[in-house]
């Protein structure tokens, strides 16, 4: 019973802490190690977006406005944590100078850079789903739940590069391949499932578990190469980036 209650502390910490989903402030939170639950939120908030676009489309309304309408969901479920990221990550490497990288990144103003992947990257989530016609609902668990494991990759694999910040309570607890493994394992189970439910999407299904893994690693380890190592924003980036392109490999599979 107690290490079930413990579970839960820290499961709707995490949902605190990467959703505005409502906690209850009286329910005992452990943020000690969230990240490990990062994949299973990600799923969470996949299910939501997926539950908001099935209604949508019972209204009738649609497929682009309907595709806007949900990525915008995210943002507001996420209170654009992870685009925030993007944004700070993409000002910093739009600087030459390497040192000077982190400098502008902890700036909270938004630079023309950041402006510009915000957009690019906006667009590209809107009409890489906008061109899905069938799985919509795992598709949109799948790309939030791989976005979320490379974050927990990037977390437990690479040197965090600032003494203080956002993600920088991440580093307090140690983490190894088993950290990520059960994700890994529950992320390609959703794509048996699909499988399962509909042979037809078997190459989807597979690209989305293939994809979804070689992409989160390749992100992360591409701002890391960038960088040196990561911050709270370019783990937002990862969650944002892997996303969008795993969507547009999904577009392409299908």
């Amino acid at each position: 019973m107690q290490i079930i209650r413990k579970i839960l502390g820290k499961l709707s910490a995490g949902i605190a802490f990467y959703t505005c989903i409502p906690i209850p402030h009286t329910w005992d939170l452990d943020f000690q190690g969230i990240a490990r639950f990062a994949p299973l939120i990600g799923l969470i908030i996949g299910g939501i977006l997926g539950v908001i676009d099935i209604g949508l489309q019972i209204l009738g309304m649609p497929i682009l406005t309907r595709s806007t309408l949900v990525i915008i969901s995210g943002i507001i479920v996420t209170g654009g944590l992870h685009l925030d990221g993007v944004m700070d990550t993409a000002d910093g490497l739009a600087v030459p100078d390497q040192k000077r990288r982190l400098e502008v990144m902890t700036d909270s103003a938004t630079g023309a850079f950041g402006a510009m992947a915000a957009i690019a990257l906006l667009l590209l989530k809107i009409t890489a789903l906008t061109d899905l016609d069938s799985d919509r609902f795992f598709i949109l668990m799948g790309i939030a739940g791989w976005g979320r494991w490379g974050q927990l990759v990037a977390i437990a694999s690479y040197p965090y590069l600032k003494p203080t910040g956002k993600g920088a309570f991440h580093k307090q607890t140690k983490y190894s391949i088993w950290d990520f493994l059960p994700s890994l394992l529950l992320l390609v189970s959703l794509s048996t499932i699909q499988i399962l439910l509909n042979p037809k999407s078997w190459l989807l299904a597979s690209g989305m578990a293939i994809g979804g893994i070689a992409i989160a690693l390749l992100t992360g380890a591409w701002f890391n190469r960038c960088l040196g190592g990561h911050t709270g924003d370019t783990y937002g980036a990862v969650v944002e980036w892997t996303e969008a392109l795993l969507l547009c490999v999904l577009v392409t599979l299908e």
